[in-house]
């Protein structure tokens, strides 16, 4: 999987024993995944923190908040950065039911569907936000039937 190391350590690299997972907290898709989440069996355990937030500015400071908005971005405890489709990946790599997908992901027939599927995300994402404005407190996705949503 393909990262940006904060500071890339020479010789190898130690295991990652945790991840922080930065979500947007507005968005109900991501707000569903992170509960998604939360209820699997996790083998590296998984911290998920409200992107661009108090808590995530404090802990990554060094970090483009502003992109964190944008995209799914995880960091790894050694300072590794993972956005779009590889902070996916990893995520799923945490998991215990997941981390063989994750790993079928990451090769040459795995990745584009890895790609597509953060994108069809990504397009559900903003059609969300086109109707739930940016601060919305409640709001949840269309529905699929067509109806609106209560």
């Amino acid at each position: 999987m393909a990262h940006t190391p904060a500071t890339p350590a020479p010789g190898p690299h130690p295991p990652v024993t945790r991840l922080t997972v930065l979500y947007d907290a507005r968005c109900p898709l991501c707000a569903h995944l992170r509960d998604w989440l939360l209820r699997q069996r996790q083998l590296v355990p998984l911290d998920l923190v409200p992107a661009g937030s108090g808590e995530a500015r404090r802990r990554f400071p060094g970090l483009d908040h502003t992109g964190t908005l944008e995209e799914i971005t995880v960091v790894g405890d050694l300072g590794q950065v993972y956005r779009g489709t590889d902070a996916w990946i990893v995520c799923l790599w945490a998991l215990a039911e997941h981390r063989p997908a994750a790993h079928w992901l990451t090769t040459p027939l795995g990745r584009p569907l890895a790609r597509a599927t953060v994108l069809a995300a990504a397009k559900y994402r903003s059609v969300t936000a086109e109707r739930c404005g940016s601060a919305v407190s409640g709001c949840r996705p269309p529905d699929p039937a067509g109806g609106s949503p209560g």
